[in-house]
């Protein structure tokens, strides 16, 4: 493994996997595999966080398991899993590493949008591509734009391919992808996935992610100086948002599985370090930092916080299952509401967690040997993604005034 400091210069593309990735083939199966890896993750995530270690052989892992193909339908080859099962999966990889639980976020929602817009024969394309171990980044985000809606990056149609210029950033997962999806502009301002190889000339991803947080997603900018991509691989991601989808949905469920994955890591160091490490209080009159009555309600505090927002997780998530089996005005905004329901609860306890942790474990937990500060790092960073604030909005104005939620790719 070796340390990466945040470079200026392109990062060249890897090479995949050898041989054909696994085919999952029941939920349960998923699950399965989902606790094996994790238990693997778990051992050097803390250590890759602090040294900013490319995770790249656990990525090769996860992404050769099944688990990147879960949501390619059964008519195509995949294992057509539900959503329920693919955000379980996702909350278990993040709790070992929410690092790895990010990555695939991008990866997943686009398989999604695929499905929703994209004709048969792309799909079967794309699909295949999938099942056959290729992992997807992300050039969606554009740093300087005033809204994340605004984008200025654009393609022009050169006979059988495209060519996309501009400039990404946010990109997790692009540094080892090896098709990269990029959100660009036609000439009718209509957004559209321009699927490129990550090798493809023109196409450079900058190391230039700092962050105090999530250190190890593969982010970066990435730069496209007339990208070169077919018009195969040109997939009408607009088309989501012209009538009733959950695309939007599955975009966002996602992230707050991995929320949920950083809170139930905080809570199990927590428990660990009172058990093991924390002293009793001097006017406690107790033994153990275990016994303090005040901890114990902390604790179960904690936990029946987290145990909601994975409840409210497989809520939204069969909500997405419904919308994407009967996409319908009335369903799709449901799948919003639950969704923004477990993306406000989900938020809360992953920095009330981590916060938590310190107060109860004691001073001893700051040492840097622990480097416990990670699961804070990670969650401070991560919920700063659609922020809660504009989901109680959201939600306020569906109960009170029956308005469903703006019909985007953020919402």
């Amino acid at each position: 493994m070796t340390k990466h400091e945040p470079l200026k210069t392109p990062v060249p593309p890897v090479a995949r996997p050898i041989g054909d990735p696994h085919i999952i083939q029941s939920d349960a199966e998923a699950i399965a595999v989902a606790h094996k890896l994790a238990a693997e993750f778990a051992k050097g995530a803390s250590d890759r966080d602090r040294n900013r270690i490319w995770p790249q052989e656990q990525l090769d892992a996860f992404s050769q398991s099944g688990l990147w193909s879960i949501n390619v339908p059964k008519e195509y080859g995949g294992p057509g899993l539900s959503y329920v099962t693919l955000n379980r999966v996702i909350a278990i990889i993040s709790e070992a590493d929410p690092s790895l639980g990010q990555v695939p976020q991008n990866h997943l929602g686009v398989v999604a949008a695929i499905n929703t817009v994209s004709d048969p024969a792309q799909k079967a394309l794309l699909f295949a591509e999938v099942l056959r171990g290729t992992r997807f980044g992300n050039a969606f985000s554009e740093f300087g734009s005033k809204r994340a809606v605004d984008f200025e990056t654009k393609f022009t149609d050169d006979g059988d391919h495209v060519r996309v210029t501009g400039r990404k950033f946010y990109s997790s997962g692009a540094l080892l992808a090896h098709l990269v999806p990029i959100v660009a502009l036609d000439d009718e301002g209509r957004a559209w996935y321009a699927i490129a190889d990550r090798g493809a000339e023109g196409l450079s991803v900058i190391d230039d992610w700092s962050s105090f947080g999530q250190r190890t997603t593969l982010s970066g900018t990435v730069i496209l100086d007339n990208v070169k991509v077919p018009k195969t691989h040109l997939v009408p991601g607009y088309k989501g948002y012209e009538s009733p989808s959950a695309d939007g949905a599955i975009f966002q469920v996602i992230q707050v599985a991995v929320d949920l994955g950083i809170a139930r890591a905080a809570i199990a160091d927590t428990k660990d370090f009172v058990l093991h490490r924390s002293r009793a209080w001097v006017d406690s009159g107790l033994d153990h930092a275990a016994q303090d009555p005040y901890t114990i309600q902390a604790v179960g505090d904690l936990n029946l916080r987290a145990n909601a927002a994975a409840a409210l997780l497989d809520i939204a998530s069969a909500a997405i299952d419904v919308a994407v089996a009967n996409p319908t005005v009335e369903t799709v905004a449901q799948a919003q509401i639950a969704t923004a329901e477990a993306k406000v609860l989900s938020t809360e306890i992953a920095i009330l967690a981590t916060n938590k942790l310190f107060e109860l474990a004691g001073t001893r937990s700051t040492l840097a040997e622990h480097n416990l500060d990670r699961h804070w790092r990670n969650a401070r960073t991560h919920t700063l993604h659609d922020p809660v604030r504009w989901k109680y909005a959201i939600l306020g104005n569906y109960y009170l005034n029956g308005v469903n939620p703006p019909f985007h790719a953020w919402s």
